[in-house]
């Protein structure tokens, strides 16, 4: 049989490049005697001898005749070599490539038919087969031909990326594809290409800019266009990665820009306009504002008198010193009076027919309002009303833009009461909302504005219907989706702010689309830390979940209360845990939808996990990958939706689901809010019930916090004998003003038996007070024994969410003989902490406790590093680790265990999922102490133990004292394992009930703060 192929055959090389000749070969083979087989691929091989023949003639000649009989034989070949076909692929090429040079020639048309048989072909070729960088080169000659859209110059850029690497340096094949027509034509298409902030768009420009980098090309048209696209997406988004990568690439475009380069001014002010329009105004640093000034400074020394674009240096320089006079606490009266100076020096740059006249006129009256704002110059506002007047009308209908005309005007009717400046403030908004389409994103600012506007009104006139049609304008603002959740989100905050201020019946509302909306912006972000970061940037709602329940208490409706401190709270925690939602009942109703549901979640959970790439276009590639999943979750989700029973599926809970968490003990829910401060006791059956707490403000409670704080470092440097007079006020306190109003309730309303379980669920300052230890420290009223303490009368444990305790339970299994494995390290590696001496010992003792029938295995030492500790934690269903603990404040997830190399982080555990885990005590410092930036999180180490599938954990709220912890260590593990008998199994349900005892048991042994500082959560 005939083979036809290409064989590249290389010379000597000339001149630096290596040249290539690409052959037509044919090889005969004989295979067996199947005479039809052996006639067919006979007359393949004469129609492609034919084909080329013919083709070879037309290159030489230009005859349009033999460029058809070409293409004729090489279609009968590619119809004989159909798919299997061993040759297909050089069929596909033969004919792909005689009709490109047709198209190139202009004999020819319909270059995407011919596209497609180059993209079949490659696909025939994949990866790692030796002719693959050929048949990638040949598609990307064919994109090059064809009209530039978005598509065919992205894929083209693609393949280039992918197709360079592939070809050595100094060869001819590489020479060619670095051609002007080649590789310079794909990077200058991409450039002209309008700016996309998909994620896609993005990782488009990042590819271009390689490729200038591969191609020896200028980058600083790619540099810009990506600047461009990370801050527009900055903007849109709020990732403050993107700004900080903006003005890092806009940096280097004015490194790369050399002094006296007819571009390099406005270098300077792309990236001054970086800095001070987007970093600073959302960071507020003055060293990003200092600096933009400094650039827009030494821009206008190159646009001096008389250039042609000395207006908009002067115009950009005032902007930047308007910034920082609006920005920073002290007024500086220079910066907004040079301010002014500019703007009026552009706007005489700029007479009547001016493009950018209506531009400068609002300009020069922001800065008067501004100085307005913080001088109270009644001049100044006035004028300023004139030239937004001017500006308004110097402009075509579909043009004009309202804002600051209509604050300027609600502003002077706060001082004149003239009734028409509101009015035409009002009217003003509304026409601007009428030019608008109803699904423009601006429309969600003139909701605001309108809004602005009716509460001003309302402010002065006390118009009940005013204050109704302003929360109407918030809620319209909130609820527009063609605008990015970052500004609905702000307009949430703003309406439920509004809302409580005035006592508006929406409050609850307001509450509830705020979460929703804050919700759906953190399931954007596909990893955990980006989650993190986008719920901090919007830090003056810290508090809102606390409200939300405050306000539904004040309300009487304690059944929403619950709800939204619930969906309010614990946010990170959710959107992980949602992809590990038990599926026992999907799969027996419907086993199909319960795999793919299954497989999904699995698959979106480890492109969620990891952070620790810092290479941009990997993260963008792996968002890529996130949102295309997402939608296809989201998708099975809605079926499942769609199935008799699961009408609710991993939507926020209500009520009566969230009650389960009650089931084997009631939850009390404490809310601290500037509003009221109370707690919520969630009964395994019935209605909820609110506890108040009169005397208590949250002023209070963050007084009582602090004082614990000190009370506790205090009680650190005191001998063990010695009293701890200021941590027994204060735990006198938290009984008498908090948790004695709550076992009231639970005696009297709910009838609890002593030595029930109980679980608390604290909120913002409560988090960091220890409720368990509430005790009167006072003798009773007969004078016939002091009186009990909580600890005395129920059996207390926490849980971060209600939500957190019922996956605990959902998860837990048949049980089986445990598991155990003792981790400790003594002698952490460098900078994670001293030496404990007392480690080596604890983890004997524990060994001995231990009974004999639950496989035991030690890790300490140089075994017990990170890895071999996340195996340990992985493969075992019972731990104990006794080491340094550290929580992170500022980035809770880099909170730690240390070892032997690296440190365990909270990170670490999130993304180490161990389903079959029952019950971990941790032996460590500061393992269940909270999140400083988001504090009704509880993001610690022993809440990421229970997310990675520990439904029993031990923790502790401060510092341990090693020598100490022992004590409690042998008492807890003795009662743990008390009265087993035979091959009993030991039941992680038991530790709350043991860490109770243990606590009474070493009480005269060890130091109170020592004796409170472990606490159970979960199950």
């Amino acid at each position: 049989m005939s083979i036809t192929g290409f064989v590249d055959l290389p010379f000597s090389t000339i001149r630096g490049v290596q040249p290539y000749l690409t052959l037509k070969v044919a090889v005969v083979q004989t295979r067996g005697n199947p005479l039809l087989h052996s006639i067919r691929e006979s007359r393949i091989a004469h129609h492609t001898d034919a084909g080329h023949t013919r083709f070879a003639i037309y290159i030489a000649d230009k005859n349009v005749a033999d460029l058809t009989n070409a293409v004729w034989h090489f279609k009968f070949v590619l119809d004989r070599c159909r798919a299997g076909h061993p040759h297909r692929a050089t069929a596909l090429t033969n004919l792909a490539w005689a009709r490109l040079q047709g198209h190139i020639l202009n004999d020819l048309q319909g270059i995407d038919s011919t596209i497609s048989l180059f993209r079949e072909a490659l696909t025939l070729r994949p990866q790692h087969h030796p002719d693959h960088p050929f048949y990638v080169y040949n598609l990307t000659e064919a994109l090059t031909r064809c009209p530039s859209t978005a598509a065919s110059i992205s894929e083209a850029a693609q393949l280039y990326y992918e197709l360079l690497p592939l070809c050595p340096e100094g060869t001819y094949f590489r020479s060619t594809a670095l051609g002007d027509h080649c590789l310079g034509h794909v990077i200058r298409e991409c450039n002209n290409l309008p700016i996309n902030v998909s994620d896609e768009g993005i990782h488009l420009r990042r590819i271009v800019l390689e490729l200038c980098q591969l191609g020896h090309q200028c980058p600083l048209d790619a540099l810009t266009k990506l600047a461009k696209a990370t801050e527009v997406r900055f903007v849109q988004c709020g990732n403050i990665d993107d700004i900080d990568e903006s003005i890092q690439l806009r940096r280097d475009a004015v490194s790369l820009c050399p002094e006296g380069h007819p571009g390099y001014a406005t270098y300077l002010e792309h990236l001054a306009v970086a800095l001070s329009a987007c970093r600073f105004n959302h960071e507020g640093k003055i060293c990003d504002i200092d600096e933009a000034i400094s650039l827009h400074e030494e821009a206008l020394l190159l646009h001096p008198v008389g250039h042609r674009y000395r207006d908009r240096a002067l115009s950009s320089l005032g902007c930047a010193i308007l910034y920082r006079f609006e920005q920073c606490s002290n007024i500086n009266i220079n910066d907004i009076n040079m301010a002014i100076k500019l703007y009026r020096d552009t706007l005489m740059l700029r007479p009547p027919g001016h493009p950018r006249r209506d531009t400068t006129l609002n300009d020069l009256a922001c800065a008067l309002l501004a100085k307005h704002r913080k001088v109270r110059a009644d001049d100044d506002l006035d004028e300023a009303i004139e030239l937004l007047r001017a500006s308004f009308l110097s402009l075509e209908p579909g043009r004009r833009r309202t804002r600051n005309l209509s604050s300027a005007l609600c502003s002077r009717f706060k001082q004149t009461r003239m009734k028409k400046d509101i009015n035409d403030a009002i009217y003003l908004c509304r026409q601007s909302l009428e030019a608008l389409p109803l699904n423009h994103p601006e429309r969600c600012l003139g909701y605001m504005q309108l809004q602005k506007a009716y509460l001003c009104r309302y402010q002065v006139l006390h118009n009940v219907a005013d204050l109704s049609l302003a929360m109407e304008n918030f809620r319209l603002a909130s609820r527009h989706e063609t605008q990015g959740f970052p500004q609905r989100i702000q307009a949430a905050f703003g309406w439920v702010a509004t809302a409580e201020n005035y006592r508006h019946e929406s409050a609850l509302e307001a509450y509830a689309e705020f979460f929703k909306l804050l919700d759906c912006h953190l399931a954007t972000r596909s990893n955990t830390i980006s989650r993190r970061e986008a719920s901090t940037a919007f830090h003056r709602a810290r508090s809102l979940p606390a409200d939300a329940a405050s306000c539904a208490v004040r309300r009487g409706r304690l059944r929403m209360a619950v709800e939204l401190v619930e969906q309010g709270r614990g946010q990170q925690w959710s959107l992980a845990s949602r992809l590990k939602t038990p599926l026992e009942d999907l799969d027996s109703i419907n086993p199909n939808i319960a795999h793919e549901f299954s497989e999904l979640s699995k698959r979106l959970f480890d492109i969620q996990g990891s952070t620790g790439n810092t290479d941009r276009s990997t993260v963008d590639l792996a968002a890529i990958q996130y949102k295309k999943l997402t939608k296809q979750w989201e998708a099975v989700v809605a079926a499942i939706r769609n199935i008799g029973g699961f009408s609710r599926f991993l939507l926020s809970p209500s009520y009566e689901e969230l009650q389960v968490a009650a089931r084997q003990g009631p939850v009390t829910i404490l809310i601290a809010s500037k509003y009221s401060c109370s707690a919520i006791v969630v009964p395994t059956t019935g209605e909820p019930h609110s506890v108040a707490f009169p005397e208590l403000a949250l002023a209070d409670l963050e007084k009582l916090k602090n004082d614990f704080a000190k009370a506790i470092r205090h009680a650190a440097g005191m001998p063990p004998e010695e009293s701890r007079k200021d941590l027994l006020v204060l735990l006198r306190t938290v009984w008498k003003e908090i948790m004695q109003p709550i076992v009231n309730t639970l005696q009297t309303k709910l009838n609890l038996r002593y030595k029930s379980r109980i679980w608390l669920c604290p909120t913002a300052a409560f988090t960091s007070i220890p409720l368990h230890a509430a005790h009167p420290f006072r003798m009773k009223a007969d004078n016939s024994g002091r009186e009990e303490c909580l600890e005395d009368i129920y059996v207390c444990s926490y849980t971060p969410t209600l939500s957190a305790l019922i996956r605990a339970r959902q998860t837990m299994n048949t049980r089986a003989a445990p598991t155990f494995v003792a981790i400790g390290q003594s002698q952490p590696g460098t900078g994670q902490g001293t030496v404990l001496a007392a480690v080596d010992s604890e983890l004997e003792l524990v060994h001995k406790l231990v009974p004999p029938n639950v496989q035991f295995t030690s890790l300490s030492g140089d075994e017990a590093t990170q890895a071999g500790a996340l195996e340990a934690l992985r493969c075992n269903t019972w731990v104990h680790l006794a080491c340094h603990g550290k929580q992170d404040r500022d980035q809770p997830y880099n909170s730690r265990f240390a070892m032997r190399d690296k440190p365990l982080t909270l990170l670490d555990i999130m993304e180490n999922n161990a389903p079959q885990a029952e019950f971990a005590f941790l032996s460590a410092c500061h393992t269940a102490a909270g999140d400083e930036e988001t504090p009704d999180e509880d993001i610690h180490l022993a809440a990421g133990l229970q997310f990675s599938g520990f439904k029993s954990v031990i923790g502790t709220l401060w510092a341990v004292d090693d020598a100490v912890a022992k004590h409690i260590v042998k008492a807890f593990y003795e009662h743990m394992f008390k009265d087993l008998k035979g091959d009993a199994v030991p039941d992680c349900m038991n530790a709350a009930w043991a860490l109770n005892c243990a606590t009474h048991a070493v009480k005269t042994k060890v130091p109170l703060e020592q004796k409170i500082v472990f606490i159970h959560i979960g199950v």
